[in-house]
C-alpha cells in the first residue's frame, strides 16, 4: 500500500516533468525530454513525498508540482554541470551539450530553471523562499567546489561545506516544503528536515566513492571523474593532492595512465574505507533524525532507503 502511493506519485510527477518542458520552440522540448527520460533515481521528489506521508498528508497531487520542481532544479544541474564537466554521456546517454553544443545546452539548462518557478508558483511565497534559498546553496556549493579545485585546497572541512550546500541543502528541501504541505507541526517537520539532510550527505559521499570503484556502465558516465579535476572525498582526505599516496602506497603494475593510476592507489591506501565510514556516519544521523517520528509503514520506507542509499552501485 505504501509503496504504491509512492510510486503513484512519482509517476505523477515524471508525467509532469515531461509535461512542463513542452515549448513551441522544438529544441528546447527535445533537449528537456532527452535528459529527463534518461532515467534517474529521483531521491529529491522521493523524499517530498515521503515527507508529506509522513506527517498524515491524504492526497499526493497536493505534493506532486513540488516534487517535480525539485527534480527539476537537480535535472538543470546536471545540463551545466556536464558542460563544465566536458562529460560526453550521463546516465548511459549522450550529455545535452554533447549532442546539441554548449551554448544551447546553456540555454536548455536556463529554460529547465525557469520551468520551476511555474510548477512552485501555486505555493506561494513561504515555499518559494525555501526552494530559492536550497537552489542558492547549491550554486555556492558548486562554486567553492570549482575555486577549491582550481586551487588545490579540498580539505574535508571545505569538502563538508560543499556537500553540504550542493546536494543536502536540495534533499532537505524537499522534505521540509513536502513535509508543511502535509500540514506536520514544527517537530516532525524539523526531524524530515535533518533525516533528508544527512541522507543527501551520505548520497554524496557514495557518489564520490563510486567515481573510483564504481562500474562506469552501471553508473552511466566515467569513473575518475572528480578525481581528474580535484575534488571530492578523495580530495579532501588528501588535501586537495592526489598524489600524495604516490610514496606511501605500493601498487604493482600500476596503469599508465595517471588517473587510473591515481585510482588504482586510493582503492590500495584504504581511503575508500575511511569515505565509507564518514558516509555510515552520516547515515546514522539520518536515521536517529527519525526517531522523533511515530513508527509507521512511511518511517520504515524512510528508513529503508538510508540503506539503499548506503549500499547503491550507480
Amino acid at each position: 500500500m505504501v509503496k504504491d502511493l509512492i510510486q503513484d506519485g512519482l509517476t505523477a510527477v515524471e508525467a509532469q516533468l515531461r509535461d512542463v518542458v513542452h515549448s513551441d520552440v522544438e529544441l528546447l522540448t527535445d533537449a528537456g525530454l532527452h535528459i529527463i527520460t534518461s532515467g534517474g533515481k529521483r531521491l529529491r521528489p522521493q523524499l517530498g513525498l515521503l515527507a508529506y506521508l509522513a506527517v498524515g498528508g491524504q492526497d499526493v497531487r497536493e505534493v506532486v508540482p513540488m516534487a517535480a520542481a525539485v527534480e527539476m532544479v537537480h535535472t538543470a544541474t546536471l545540463v551545466h554541470d556536464d558542460i563544465n564537466d566536458h562529460s560526453l554521456t550521463r546516465r548511459g546517454k549522450i550529455t545535452v551539450h554533447a549532442k546539441w553544443g554548449r551554448t544551447f545546452a546553456l540555454l536548455a539548462g536556463d529554460y529547465l530553471f525557469t520551468k520551476v518557478y511555474e510548477m512552485m508558483a501555486p505555493y506561494g511565497p513561504e515555499y518559494n523562499v525555501i526552494m530559492a534559498d536550497a537552489c542558492i546553496k547549491l550554486v555556492e556549493g558548486e562554486t567553492l567546489q570549482a575555486i577549491a579545485a582550481k586551487a588545490g585546497t579540498m580539505d574535508r572541512e571545505t569538502y563538508k561545506t560543499i556537500i553540504s550546500r550542493k546536494t543536502a541543502s536540495l534533499f532537505e528541501a524537499a522534505a521540509r516544503m513536502g513535509a508543511m504541505i502535509g500540514g506536520g507541526d514544527e517537530k516532525s517537520i524539523e526531524a524530515l528536515a535533518a533525516y533528508a539532510y544527512n541522507l543527501g550527505l551520505t548520497f554524496q559521499i557514495v557518489d564520490d566513492i563510486l567515481d573510483i570503484i564504481g562500474d562506469p556502465e552501471e553508473m552511466g558516465k566515467p569513473a575518475g571523474l572528480d578525481l581528474a579535476q580535484n575534488r571530492g572525498v578523495m580530495m579532501a582526505q588528501n588535501g586537495g593532492h592526489g598524489d600524495v599516496l604516490e610514496a606511501e602506497v605500493a601498487v604493482a603494475e600500476l596503469p599508465d595512465d595517471p588517473i587510473a593510476r591515481m585510482m588504482a592507489q586510493l582503492r590500495e591506501s584504504g581511503a575508500v574505507e575511511i569515505a565509507r565510514l564518514q558516509a555510515e556516519e552520516t547515515a546514522v544521523r539520518a536515521r536517529t533524525a527519525l526517531d522523533e517520528l511515530p513508527d509507521s509503514k512511511i518511517r520504515d520506507e524512510m528508513l529503508e532507503l538510508v540503506e539503499l542509499v548506503l549500499d547503491r552501485n550507480r
